[in-house]
């Protein structure tokens, strides 16, 4: 890869996480409201991300939830990033869009392009998101979207590297991958992460 890939810590939700993933290199962060053993509320997405700096983008994520519930909780939180990860559809996107807004659609399906919905950055996950089990990224089946793109689905900092120059991804989104228990950051995991990712381990 000619770029150091773009890469997403998410379900964080303390504030000693959050200062590793963005001392450590991250290029973005990731809220949950989705229901989630991460899950987190406005008020303390809102506090956390007041500690990102404005070059790391904070992202919520959200699944199948209405879109005036995803747009009062992003605003009531502050974070620049929506991230839909459910069955919504291209009028999500549409309705969400905002001045210094970025979109993410996270999907488990093939996907030919980035934008397709009108989104900004586009994920793709494992058909579990958030448990951890990896997909077959290696298969010689798969055929990368084009456009910026992100990995993810059972990546760690054993396989990040791998996986990136394999599929030819844009950049890595993690949250399981960087747990000691479900739903618990381990920050020593989080610094391994980032350093294999961008290749620096």
């Amino acid at each position: 890869m000619t770029e150091r890939p773009f890469v997403k810590i998410c379900g964080l939700r303390t504030e000693h996480d959050v200062d590793v993933a963005v001392r450590d290199g991250a290029d973005a962060v990731g809220f949950v409201f989705a229901a989630s053993p991460r899950q987190t509320d406005a008020a303390t997405a809102r506090r956390l991300a007041e500690r990102v700096p404005a070059h790391v983008l904070t992202v919520g994520v959200f699944r199948g939830q209405p879109v005036e519930e995803v747009r009062r909780l992003t605003e009531e939180s502050g974070l620049r990033g929506v991230q839909l990860h459910g069955e919504e559809g291209p009028e999500f996107y549409e309705a969400l869009r905002a001045p210094g807004r970025t979109l993410l659609r996270a999907t488990s399906r093939a996907a030919a392009r980035c934008g397709e919905y009108g989104e900004d950055l586009l994920l793709i996950d494992a058909p579990d998101p958030g448990s951890g089990k990896p997909w077959n990224w290696a298969s010689p089946e798969f055929t990368p979207p084009a456009g910026r793109w992100l990995l993810a689905g059972g990546l760690t900092p054993a396989n990040v590297h791998e996986a990136l120059s394999v599929t030819g991804a844009w950049g890595a989104d993690v949250s399981s991958g960087v747990e000691s228990t479900r739903g618990v950051k381990d920050p020593t995991l989080i610094t391994a992460f980032l350093r294999a990712a961008h290749g620096t381990s």
